[in-house]
């Protein structure tokens, strides 16, 4: 992450890019309200909130989507 002059931190393009990518899977697969209990939560089976892990590797992501697969109806993204 890079410092911004008013103390925010903004992500890396990649960190972004997965960031971006992630949420928008978890809203088609789970609604709005769905995707942001589940990306903000702390998640046991995951060992973290899934948002901070899917946008720190590209391995975090992979577990990520590979869990919302897993809670959607249709059991495929």
């Amino acid at each position: 992450m890079t410092s911004r002059r008013n103390g925010a931190h903004r992500l890396e393009p990649t960190m972004a890019k997965r960031q971006f990518e992630v949420t928008g899977l978890a809203i088609q697969l789970l609604g709005t309200e769905g995707a942001l209990r589940f990306m903000n939560r702390e998640n046991a089976s995951l060992g973290g909130r899934p948002i901070d892990l899917a946008i720190a590797s590209d391995e975090g992501r992979k577990r990520v989507e590979e869990a919302l697969s897993r809670l959607s109806p249709i059991g495929q993204p």
